[in-house]
Protein backbone atom coordinates (compact mmCIF):
# COMPACT_ATOMS: atom_id res chain seq x y z
CA UNK A 1 0.00 0.00 0.00
CA UNK A 2 1.50 3.34 -1.01
CA UNK A 3 1.76 6.39 1.25
CA UNK A 4 -0.66 9.28 0.65
CA UNK A 5 0.93 11.93 -1.57
CA UNK A 6 -0.45 14.96 0.27
CA UNK A 7 -2.50 15.97 3.29
CA UNK A 8 -5.65 15.96 1.12
CA UNK A 9 -5.03 12.28 0.26
CA UNK A 10 -5.16 11.23 3.93
CA UNK A 11 -8.42 10.11 5.54
CA UNK A 12 -9.41 11.97 8.70
CA UNK A 13 -11.69 11.40 11.65
CA UNK A 14 -12.24 14.33 14.01
CA UNK A 15 -14.00 13.72 17.32
CA UNK A 16 -16.65 16.01 18.77
CA UNK A 17 -14.34 17.19 21.54
CA UNK A 18 -11.70 18.13 18.91
CA UNK A 19 -13.94 20.92 17.59
CA UNK A 20 -13.33 24.42 18.88
CA UNK A 21 -16.19 26.91 18.65
CA UNK A 22 -15.75 30.64 18.33
CA UNK A 23 -18.21 33.52 18.42
CA UNK A 24 -19.16 34.94 15.03
CA UNK A 25 -18.54 38.68 15.19
CA UNK A 26 -21.42 39.56 12.83
CA UNK A 27 -24.08 38.28 15.26
CA UNK A 28 -24.38 37.99 19.01
CA UNK A 29 -25.42 34.49 20.04
CA UNK A 30 -23.97 32.71 16.99
CA UNK A 31 -20.93 30.44 17.25
CA UNK A 32 -19.09 28.39 14.63
CA UNK A 33 -16.94 25.28 14.72
CA UNK A 34 -15.07 24.06 11.66
CA UNK A 35 -15.62 20.31 11.52
CA UNK A 36 -13.49 19.71 8.43
CA UNK A 37 -11.84 22.33 6.27
CA UNK A 38 -8.74 23.17 4.29
CA UNK A 39 -6.67 23.25 7.49
CA UNK A 40 -7.54 19.54 7.90
CA UNK A 41 -6.57 18.59 4.34
CA UNK A 42 -9.98 19.02 2.65
CA UNK A 43 -9.15 20.65 -0.70
CA UNK A 44 -12.64 21.51 -1.96
CA UNK A 45 -15.22 21.90 0.81
CA UNK A 46 -15.50 23.10 4.38
CA UNK A 47 -18.01 21.53 6.76
CA UNK A 48 -18.98 23.76 9.67
CA UNK A 49 -21.40 23.54 12.61
CA UNK A 50 -23.18 26.65 13.84
CA UNK A 51 -25.09 27.15 17.09
CA UNK A 52 -27.79 29.83 17.16
CA UNK A 53 -28.57 30.54 20.82
CA UNK A 54 -32.11 31.26 22.05
CA UNK A 55 -32.99 34.86 21.19
CA UNK A 56 -30.10 35.26 18.74
CA UNK A 57 -30.43 37.13 15.45
CA UNK A 58 -28.09 37.17 12.47
CA UNK A 59 -28.56 40.34 10.39
CA UNK A 60 -29.33 40.40 6.68
CA UNK A 61 -26.21 39.64 4.68
CA UNK A 62 -24.89 38.12 1.49
CA UNK A 63 -21.96 35.80 0.80
CA UNK A 64 -19.86 35.43 -2.33
CA UNK A 65 -20.18 31.64 -2.16
CA UNK A 66 -23.10 29.21 -1.98
CA UNK A 67 -24.15 27.52 1.28
CA UNK A 68 -25.81 24.16 1.83
CA UNK A 69 -27.25 23.72 5.30
CA UNK A 70 -28.82 20.94 7.33
CA UNK A 71 -30.71 21.73 10.55
CA UNK A 72 -29.58 19.52 13.42
CA UNK A 73 -31.75 20.76 16.27
CA UNK A 74 -34.11 23.48 17.39
CA UNK A 75 -36.53 25.61 15.43
CA UNK A 76 -35.72 29.05 14.05
CA UNK A 77 -36.64 31.43 11.25
CA UNK A 78 -34.52 31.87 8.13
CA UNK A 79 -35.01 34.72 5.70
CA UNK A 80 -34.08 33.96 2.08
CA UNK A 81 -34.56 36.92 -0.23
CA UNK A 82 -38.07 38.23 0.48
CA UNK A 83 -39.35 34.96 2.01
CA UNK A 84 -39.31 33.70 5.62
CA UNK A 85 -39.19 30.02 6.54
CA UNK A 86 -39.47 28.27 9.88
CA UNK A 87 -36.96 25.43 9.87
CA UNK A 88 -36.35 22.58 12.30
CA UNK A 89 -34.30 19.40 12.66
CA UNK A 90 -34.11 17.44 9.41
CA UNK A 91 -34.72 20.43 7.10
CA UNK A 92 -32.11 21.41 4.53
CA UNK A 93 -31.42 24.64 2.65
CA UNK A 94 -29.57 25.77 -0.46
CA UNK A 95 -28.51 29.41 -0.34
CA UNK A 96 -27.08 30.49 -3.71
CA UNK A 97 -24.13 32.91 -3.76
CA UNK A 98 -25.31 36.52 -3.44
CA UNK A 99 -28.69 35.65 -1.87
CA UNK A 100 -29.78 37.96 0.95
CA UNK A 101 -30.34 35.81 4.05
CA UNK A 102 -30.69 36.11 7.84
CA UNK A 103 -31.61 34.04 10.92
CA UNK A 104 -33.73 34.61 14.03
CA UNK A 105 -34.20 32.19 16.93
CA UNK A 106 -37.30 33.22 18.89
CA UNK A 107 -37.48 29.96 20.82
CA UNK A 108 -36.20 29.21 24.32
CA UNK A 109 -33.82 26.56 22.97
CA UNK A 110 -30.67 26.82 20.86
CA UNK A 111 -30.72 25.80 17.23
CA UNK A 112 -27.84 24.14 15.43
CA UNK A 113 -27.06 23.50 11.79
CA UNK A 114 -24.36 22.07 9.56
CA UNK A 115 -23.15 24.33 6.76
CA UNK A 116 -21.11 23.11 3.79
CA UNK A 117 -19.33 25.66 1.62
CA UNK A 118 -16.71 25.56 -1.12
CA UNK A 119 -13.24 26.55 0.01
CA UNK A 120 -11.94 29.93 -1.05
CA UNK A 121 -12.65 33.57 -0.46
CA UNK A 122 -16.07 34.35 0.99
CA UNK A 123 -16.70 38.06 1.31
CA UNK A 124 -19.63 38.69 3.66
CA UNK A 125 -21.58 41.90 3.19
CA UNK A 126 -23.83 43.01 6.06
CA UNK A 127 -26.91 44.83 4.80
CA UNK A 128 -28.19 46.33 8.05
Amino acid sequence: MSEPESESDRPLVRRDDDIEYEAVSAAEGLSKGVLVGPEHGAPNLALRRFVLEAGAEVPKHTNDIEHEQYVLKGEYTVGLGDEEYTVSAGDSLHIPAGTVHWYRNESDDPGAFICAVPNGDDAIELLE
